[in-house]
């Protein structure tokens, strides 16, 4: 082993198995992501005072979105990674479409999916579709952060060889150790991101500025995530896409524009509701 390696914990991806059916810690990570994003949007709810005189929807909104929520994340992750990741191998093997539990989920398939579920159910409410974009960034840190805990668990999305003291050797990964980019992301984009945008609406009071949190959540999300791609290895049956462009790249520099004129979209629409 070389010197200053990280073994990989012997931790096995099958939480239970029953026969053929097998409980992993990669579904269990969705799950858990998604119900204390519902639990904590609903927290969000109960604080008047960051939302004064803003319109929200009810705690019975929410809970019957969290189904709509689901099916955006996971119909929409899975197309997403179909689509940008390894779509020829899916048309000569179009049995593996639903395969979900041998991995290929994309988040920014995902994300496209919840914009899709938020805007249908906001009409079918007749609620703010600003507002509620707010809530669902506010909370999709949390499942951010579970969602990259379980690709370290399944020794997934791991990073380029390092000499760091902190590289782990993966058992997939070859026999030097590597940047544990999905240990970083779960940083970045849950952690760190969660704060911020907690930060935002609890202590700025910006979801009275309705667009403002969901701008920065792009914002964030597309900055981390293009950092990250520096230390990660790309997908092998893409690789890089010119120099050091990655598909993680090409998909998350434009949020971050699309973040920016959000912002300001959303301040100035404030501003002039306001006067």
């Amino acid at each position: 082993m070389p010197l200053f390696a990280i073994p990989f914990p012997e931790i096995d991806p099958i939480l239970i198995s029953f026969g053929p059916f097998a409980i992993r810690w990669y579904a269990l990570a969705y799950i858990a992501g998604i119900m204390l994003a519902w639990r904590y949007i609903n927290s969000i709810l109960t604080k008047d005072t960051i939302w004064q005189q803003i319109p929200k929807p009810t705690s019975k909104e929410i809970d019957d979105f969290v189904i709509w929520a689901t099916l955006g994340i996971v119909l929409g992750g899975r197309f997403g990674y179909v689509l940008f990741y390894n779509l020829p191998y899916y048309i000569e093997n179009p049995l593996e479409l639903l395969a979900v539990w041998h991995g290929g989920m994309a988040f920014h398939g995902g994300l496209l999916g919840m914009i899709i579920a938020v805007m249908l159910f906001s009409r079918k409410r007749n609620f703010s579709v600003w507002t509620m974009f707010d809530l669902v960034a506010l909370a999709a840190p949390i499942g951010l952060f579970f969602g990259r805990i379980a690709n370290f668990i399944n020794s997934e999305l791991w990073g380029k060889p390092t000499t760091l003291a902190w590289g782990v050797i993966f058992p997939n990964g070859g026999p030097l150790p590597r940047h544990p980019s999905q240990l970083y992301e779960a940083a970045l984009e849950g952690l760190l991101l969660f704060v911020v945008l907690w930060l935002l609406s609890h202590r700025y009071k910006l979801l009275q500025k309705p667009g403002v949190i969901a701008g920065s959540f792009v914002i964030g999300y597309g900055m981390a995530r293009t950092f990250v791609e520096f230390f990660r290895v790309p997908d092998a049956q893409i690789g890089y896409l010119s120099g050091f462009l990655t598909m993680g790249m090409a998909l998350s520099l434009p949020m971050i524009l699309v973040g920016v004129v959000t912002v300001i979209y959303a301040s100035q629409k404030a501003s002039t509701n306001n006067n």
